[in-house]
């Protein structure tokens, strides 16, 4: 299956904690870094989903903000450590291509944004995601 989903990060499991309804899901990414997926009780049991399992997280690239740096006192779980390697400014947006440990995430925000953060290539950023915004995917 192709998909659209620009950023696809490999990793593996390492924690699932189960609520009423929905999941968190821990994933250690290749590169090291954690990133936390919040899913249905039923994705969880149709994925097979437990520590060990190898997943594909999926995040679309509006749904990736970026900062100069960590954010303390936020309810996002997601904050990856990267850095700028492409930047494509539009009239109104901004794509941003960001390296982070064990892989690439493209970050689509608008060229105001991009501006008031003074992004350039090289520039290190953080990469913020929510973790409803995480899908999980198995081979």
């Amino acid at each position: 299956m192709t998909l659209s989903i620009r950023n696809q990060l490999p990793g593996t499991v390492t924690e699932v904690r189960p609520g009423e309804v929905m999941a968190t899901v821990k994933v250690r990414l290749t590169g090291g870094q954690d990133l936390t997926a919040a899913v249905t009780l039923e994705a969880v049991e149709q994925l097979g989903l437990a520590p060990g399992s190898p997943v594909t997280a999926l995040v679309k690239a509006t749904e990736v903000s970026l900062a100069a740096d960590r954010v303390e006192g936020l309810s996002i779980r997601n904050q990856l450590r990267g850095t700028v390697i492409r930047l494509s400014l539009g009239e109104a947006m901004a794509t941003v291509r960001v390296a982070v440990e064990g892989g690439e995430l493209t970050a689509a925000i608008t060229k105001d944004a991009a501006g008031d953060l003074g992004l350039f290539v090289g520039s290190d950023v953080v990469a913020l995601i929510k973790a409803t915004e995480v899908s999980l995917a198995t081979a």
